[in-house]
């Protein structure tokens, strides 16, 4: 289980990096693959979030869920900002 929530932290992180590289290459013609390649890697770590999230008991769940539910959250309005910065 660690080793599972460890690699959603590791992907966070991935994702968060792509993000912000998109962001850098915002008035540039390489924003949309940077765009493209930060929502694959947001989808991947809610993808892991949420199946690791399916297989865990109710008390269990709410714990992760307090622990690691903001970060999620994050994720998705950091990359939902980036439909904003190209014309």
């Amino acid at each position: 289980m660690q080793s599972e929530i460890d690699s959603i932290n590791d992907a966070f992180v991935e994702a968060r990096d792509e993000i912000e590289y998109a962001k850098e290459e915002a008035e540039t013609v390489y924003f949309n693959e940077s765009c493209d390649t930060a929502r694959q890697a947001v989808a991947g770590v809610l993808d892991k979030y949420a199946a690791v999230l399916q297989r865990l008991s109710e008390q269990e769940r709410g714990k992760l869920q307090r622990s690691m539910g903001l970060k999620m959250e994050q994720l998705k309005a950091e990359v939902a900002d980036l439909d904003t910065l190209h014309d």
